[in-house]
């Protein structure tokens, strides 16, 4: 009877063990639905504008909506950079206890732009993608390989972290939440810009 239960407790726990070092369908659906809303928003909101209004600056320190988009694009490959980073490093569960948020507490607080916070000099716009054009388009391409990525892997995004971010621990998850939150956060700043009373008017 024993040499029966033994291999059968061996399989179930080899079962769990290989369930627990895969993303979910719920945290799946849920990073694609953030990196696909988010992207989406700032195509909408780029569609039509001018040459005159994606460089219209509504004060001297503020960045105008062609800036904005430049920022993205950098921190969008940055996160990339990131986020492999992360996976490589392996997982580590015991860290679980040191994140410091839940996934929608991160999203709220990474969106609310009444905290302003200055960006580091690596993510300020230079115009080192060439024309806003080339720039919004290295920014959807990255953007949807991690789209792609996130709907193929079989990482377990939830028992790897990062202490890379200004919010302290994440998992790779809250990573990728960061990384739409991020991208959110500066559409409504262009959203902001376009409502300034100066914002030059359409064709």
């Amino acid at each position: 009877m024993k040499k029966f239960i033994l291999p059968i407790v061996a399989l179930l726990l080899f079962s769990f063990s290989a369930d627990t070092f895969k993303l979910t369908d719920v945290d799946r659906k849920m990073a694609i639905k953030h990196l696909t809303e988010t992207r989406d928003h700032l195509s909408k909101v780029l569609k039509g504008l001018t040459e005159e209004q994606l460089n219209f600056l509504p004060e001297e320190e503020a960045w105008s909506i062609a800036q904005c988009v430049e920022h993205l694009t950098i921190s969008e490959n940055a996160f990339g950079g990131l986020i492999k980073k992360t996976v490589t490093s392996g997982t580590n569960p015991a860290l679980k206890d040191s994140l410091k948020f839940k996934d929608e507490q991160l999203m709220g607080i990474i969106t609310d732009r009444t905290n302003k916070v200055k960006t580091r000099e690596p993510f300020e716009p230079t115009g080192k993608f060439g024309t806003h054009e080339s720039t919004v388009k290295t920014f959807m391409d990255k953007r949807n390989e991690h789209i792609a990525y996130i709907k193929t892997t079989e990482d377990d995004l939830r028992n790897r972290f990062s202490n890379d971010l200004p919010f302290g621990t994440v998992d790779g998850v809250q990573l990728v939440i960061f990384m739409a939150g991020h991208t959110e956060r500066h559409v409504k700043q262009m959203e902001e810009v376009m409502g300034h009373k100066l914002f030059p008017k359409g064709n």
